[in-house]
């Protein structure tokens, strides 16, 4: 009796351990990215841990353009990605592909003007520009028709006391945008980082671009997939949490503008790690993204730029704002989380 004692024992310890292994296998949650400073968050999170801790497993898909993302994300090919707040994106939710704002992943928040207006610093030094009411007639660069860069430079140009169509528009791709300031073939550009220190260090062009003229601009947003909300809502909410953690370990490297504050160093190692840039002096000197530690985007900035979007005619029918947003994993979140405490 005592041998069979031992082997029925024996079966019970490996089936608790299968039913241990099972309870506890991470759950693969898909990434679109782009492996740029904004996607510091998730990589924080792989990092730091914070995915492992809520049982997530992050299987991260390299894209070279957002808004190459939106497709396979309503096709459940991706769980989650971060994208901007174009009228793609909007006109993608209206045709019925199935995708939420669910949180800030990228914002012009004061002191963190990352997307700024350039001018050719040719054109200033000569006299012939002295501010954006002198662009009238002139070529400025975006990186593409109908996105958040359209909106700031219509904000900024508004201010100068002109309109939107009294530029020439161009459009191409942000490092382009360096080459064209510096041999004049635009006279300024919406440029984000890191081409705008490039444009700047190399004298092709200056900043000039007032955040009073577009304060805390929501530029680029958190996505998740209908099916990933729908079919795993646990998962998505766990993600969130991750997210949030990683979004508050960037803000603590935050300071003055720059990655300077008491994370700095690490985020820095880990930015280098996991993106297209290598420098870790270009990180030190360029203007970071904001993103609010506590995930809430900002829908007065979305429905601006929903406006602008919709009377340059870039929107389809049915497009709009309130069947694109879901903020409730949010709210879930910092009910458990508690509102950022910074570290600075």
């Amino acid at each position: 009796m005592k041998p069979r004692s031992n082997l029925l024992r024996q079966l019970a310890i490996l089936v608790a351990a299968v039913a241990s292994s099972a309870a506890t296998a991470e759950e693969l949650v898909r990434i679109g990215i782009n492996g740029v400073i904004s996607d510091a968050p998730f990589f924080i999170a792989t990092e730091k841990g914070y995915f492992a801790e809520q049982g997530i497993k992050p299987d991260f898909v390299p894209f070279d353009a957002g808004p190459k993302m939106i497709a396979p994300l309503g096709a459940g090919q991706l769980d989650v990605a971060g994208g901007a707040a174009s009228a793609g994106l909007f006109n993608a939710a209206a045709r019925g592909i199935s995708i939420k704002i669910v949180a800030d992943r990228g914002s012009r928040v004061p002191g963190y003007d990352y997307m700024p207006i350039l001018i050719s610093k040719q054109l200033i030094d000569s006299g012939k520009v002295k501010g954006l009411a002198d662009l009238k007639g002139l070529k400025v660069a975006e990186a593409g028709e109908g996105g958040s860069q359209g909106s700031t430079l219509n904000e900024g140009l508004k201010q100068a006391g002109l309109a939107y169509k009294d530029v020439e528009h161009v459009y191409m791709g942000y490092p382009q945008h360096v080459a064209a300031l510096a041999n004049g073939a635009i006279a300024a550009s919406v440029t984000t980082e890191p081409s705008v220190t490039r444009a700047v260090q190399t004298g092709a062009a200056i900043r000039f671009s007032p955040e009073s003229a577009y304060p805390s601009q929501q530029v680029a947003v958190l996505l998740y997939g209908g099916d990933f909300i729908k079919k795993r809502p646990e998962v998505a909410q766990k993600f969130m949490i991750a997210f949030l953690k990683g979004a508050r370990v960037y803000n603590d490297a935050l300071k003055g503008g720059h990655l300077a504050g008491a994370a700095a160093s690490e985020v820095i190692d880990i930015l280098v790690k996991n993106t297209n840039i290598t420098d870790k002096a270009l990180y030190a000197a360029i203007v970071p993204s904001g993103i609010n530690p506590d995930g809430w985007p900002n829908v007065e900035s979305l429905s601006k730029d929903l406006a602008f979007y919709k009377e340059q005619k870039y929107l389809e029918a049915g497009a709009d704002l309130d069947s694109v947003l879901d903020l409730s994993f949010v709210g879930k979140a910092l009910l458990q989380l508690g509102p950022y405490k910074p570290t600075n």
